[in-house]
């Protein structure tokens, strides 16, 4: 696939990146070359096919190519968040015995200075960013720079190096390692192959129409199935210009600056945008304030039209014009949201009412279901056709089924392999084929899935009733003032719910 992509749009921009206030491209030839020289170098340390090698740091382009360059000589690629303690950087490094860690920086590789004796399996640690690190020096440290040359020089010797071991690799054989977030215990490193990520990025991507001529922006963790689906493999597989930010707390900034055409988060991000326009309204003066509020309530009647699949009336649609360029156009500029064709809500519930927010100033939004175990997506609604509170009929080549209990079960060419060293976890979470989600929904009469909750969060009081917290919750986080809430009442004879400000 990345071959493919390579030969098809060699010298045009492959991704940029933002450096010293200025964006800088980089070509799919370039990219591929690093990539390259990555795998070069890490057959020259000793990676034997099918080992696995973790990879912590923000968004940029090395964590990428590193990523890539792992799959390509056979590796199998092991993300870890940047925000991770220690401990749990020991744990995911431990537990997939991997052979090599990239690090981003002086903050990642100290991490790594607190378990080094207890990893003794990990050959080598490579530092892309060395700030701080300039003259540091460490038998089991090297930097990206150094393993970028020797790839180099191996190549040089053995042009045929990579084409080698690229035949080596086979569809079924595990490409990356994903860590499920280990909120009811430790966590499961999630085994996705090649097979499962080509298919995924082929039939999801697909489905939202996105093409080459698209432009994403990467700001979401590279180590969930998320964010790897649009910045790793959904671009090999389609072509399109990737973005990064140039820090975690520089995306509304960079957003704007890059203005993408496809945008896509997990709720809170959307909730967060929802939100500071309503604080920001809030304080606008009271002729701004009419004119806002007149636009945003015909906007909301054009979105009801088109959610009950109804022809806009004409005046309701010539007034949605004038809407649109008197207050919405400009609503969108200033969020960098002017080229964004599609906006994509994925990784958790969202609210209806945000997704119809932003469907009436004029992005077409959509909101994905799936899981790592899937691959990423399982079900999305379709562009351009707005039906909020479901998720949308299954991927094309997904198949879905209710169980008794309310489980939503899935099978389709996406389902992972299986967890990671933990064969009794796979054994209940795949049965004959079927995936089982561990989520609760329902099929509504056009196929469309509705989820009602995750089956361990379904709240039973004291007196037997069922209540399912998610509506409650995302109900609450609608406001402005909440930033999360969660709903208590398990077993207790009243419900309660704790408040973040």
């Amino acid at each position: 696939m990345f071959k493919s992509a390579v030969n098809q749009h060699g010298a045009q921009v492959a991704m940029r990146i933002k450096e010293y206030g200025l964006w800088h491209d980089i070509s799919w030839n370039d990219y591929f070359e690093r990539v390259e020289c990555v795998g070069a170098a890490l057959i020259s340390l000793g990676m034997q096919k099918d080992e696995c090698i973790s990879i912590i740091g923000d968004n940029c382009h090395e964590w990428v190519t590193i990523d890539l360059g792992i799959q390509c000589v056979g590796g199998i690629a092991v993300g870890i968040y940047a925000t991770n303690a220690a401990p749990q950087v020991q744990y995911v490094v431990e537990n997939s015995d991997s052979s090599f860690l990239f690090v981003e920086n002086e903050e990642q590789l100290d991490k790594w200075f607190t378990f080094r004796d207890e990893v003794p399996k990990l050959k080598k640690v490579v530092v892309w960013d060395l700030e701080g690190l300039r003259s540091f020096e460490d038998e089991m440290v090297m930097t990206y720079t150094d393993l970028l040359e020797l790839g180099k020089k191996e190549l040089e010797k053995n042009p045929s190096l990579i084409q080698k071991r690229l035949t080596e690799v086979e569809p079924d054989d595990t490409a990356v390692l994903i860590y499920t977030s280990g909120t009811t215990g430790p966590p499961k490193g999630a085994m996705l192959s090649h097979r499962n990520v080509i298919w995924m990025a082929n039939a999801f991507l697909h489905v939202l129409d996105i093409s080459k001529k698209d432009e994403i922006l990467s700001f979401l963790p590279l180590c969930h199935i998320f964010e790897r689906m649009f910045s790793v493999f959904g671009h090999i597989t389609i072509g399109y210009i990737l973005n990064f930010v140039e820090k975690p707390d520089t995306v509304m900034e960079n957003m704007v600056e890059v203005s993408p055409t496809i945008g896509y988060a997990v709720p809170r991000i959307w909730e967060k945008y929802y939100s500071n326009i309503y604080v920001k309204m809030s304080d606008a003066d009271w002729v701004k304030k009419v004119i806002y509020n007149l636009a945003t309530k015909i906007g909301s009647i054009r979105t009801e039209f088109k959610l009950e699949t109804k022809k806009v009336p004409l005046h309701w649609e010539l007034m949605y014009q004038l809407a649109y360029f008197a207050v919405f156009r400009k609503l969108k500029k200033r969020l960098g949201f002017d080229r964004m064709r599609v906006g994509i809500s994925g990784a958790a519930p969202i609210s209806p009412d945000v997704l119809k927010f932003f469907q009436s100033i004029g992005i077409d939004m959509v909101e994905g279901y799936g899981q790592t175990e899937g691959s990423g997506a399982t079900c999305v609604t379709r562009v351009g056709k707005p039906k909020f509170g479901t998720v949308g009929p299954p991927v094309p080549g997904t198949e879905i089924k209710i169980a008794e209990d309310g489980e939503i079960l899935m099978k389709s060419p996406s389902v992972f392999k299986g967890y990671f060293k933990n064969p009794e976890a796979t054994q209940n979470t795949i049965v004959d084929g079927w995936l089982y989600t561990g989520d609760v929904g329902e099929l509504d009469e056009d196929g469309d899935l509705i989820i009602t909750d995750r089956k361990k969060d379904i709240v039973v009081t004291a007196g037997g009733k069922n209540l399912t917290p998610q509506y409650i919750e995302n109900k609450l986080k609608m406001s402005p003032y909440i930033n999360d809430a969660i709903v208590i009442g398990d077993k207790r004879k009243y419900v309660t719910c704790l408040i973040m400000l």
